[in-house]
């Protein structure tokens, strides 16, 4: 069974930055491709960012665009999410998600808590 751990997650101020790390185990990581989704206060999960079974590609939300970057190591079984120029809008629960998809929504991890402060 896929297991994701997200980490990383905490209070920083407008423009500050985090890098969020998520830990896969319990199947072969590199058949995956491994997303990022992001559920605010009241609203529905969306979708942040996505990265290639080698990594060599990768999709955005537009509105992290230029400012987060996702990244995988295939050897640790790890993912990550730098994320720059954080505004109060990006507070939200961040989830580590892995599937077949682009957007992919076949497991997901319990999440981490993201807060920016204005």
């Amino acid at each position: 069974q896929v297991h994701l751990v997200e980490s990383g997650g905490g209070l920083v101020q407008t423009g500050g930055s985090l890098r969020l790390s998520c830990a896969f185990s319990g199947g072969t990581f590199n058949v995956y491709r491994i997303g990022w989704f992001r559920q605010a206060p009241g609203k529905e999960r969306s979708f942040v960012a996505t990265v290639s079974r080698t990594g060599d590609s990768t999709l955005y939300a537009d509105s992290v665009k230029g400012r987060f970057t996702i990244s995988r190591d295939n050897a640790l079984n790890r993912v990550y999410l730098q994320m720059n120029s954080l505004h109060p809008e990006d507070t939200a629960v961040y989830h580590c998600t892995a599937g077949n998809s682009w957007y992919p929504d076949d497991y997901w991890g319990q999440g981490t808590q993201v807060t920016v402060s204005s």
